[in-house]
């Protein structure tokens, strides 16, 4: 299976200072590395253990510069962002990219890759049957590997 665990969930909330403020003062999250993506966010880690790529991921929503977080997941209205609604997505750690792929298309499924500036991960996005954003976080040497057709 190449699933190796929960990595991260990410909630999408047009309020980052007050999830942040809940997320750490409330529940104990520490603020972390992120990379330096074009929208505003924050990722939060268990105490100071920054493996992993954080536990939960705020993404923040710029009014007045939309475009760099709807390029990147994809837009949303902000007065859906309630309750369930405002979990964005659920990301895995994983292994095996080229086996994914093969499952993937067997299955017809649209999917959209990118690797992340600066941290060596290579992510595969794909929708589940509820419409639900499954993140999957691949070493990025294994795109590499795929594209030199190793």
């Amino acid at each position: 299976m190449p699933i190796n665990k929960l990595a991260h969930f990410s909630v999408r909330t047009p309020s980052l200072d007050e999830s942040r403020r809940f997320y750490c003062e409330v529940l104990g999250f520490k603020e972390g590395f992120r990379p330096p993506f074009k929208f505003p966010g924050l990722w939060l880690y268990r105490g100071g253990d920054e493996a992993d790529f954080g536990v939960v991921h705020l993404i923040g929503i710029d009014k007045d510069d939309p475009e760099g977080l709807n390029e990147y997941l994809g837009a949303k209205e902000e007065q859906a962002l309630h309750g369930s609604a405002a979990v964005d997505h659920l990301a895995f750690l994983a292994t095996d990219l080229p086996d994914m792929h093969r499952r993937l298309r067997a299955r017809n499924l649209e999917f959209r890759e990118r690797t992340v500036p600066s941290l060596g991960l290579h992510q595969v996005f794909v929708e589940d049957p509820s419409g639900v954003t499954i993140e999957l976080n691949f070493p990025a040497q294994e795109a590499v590997a795929l594209q030199l057709g190793q």
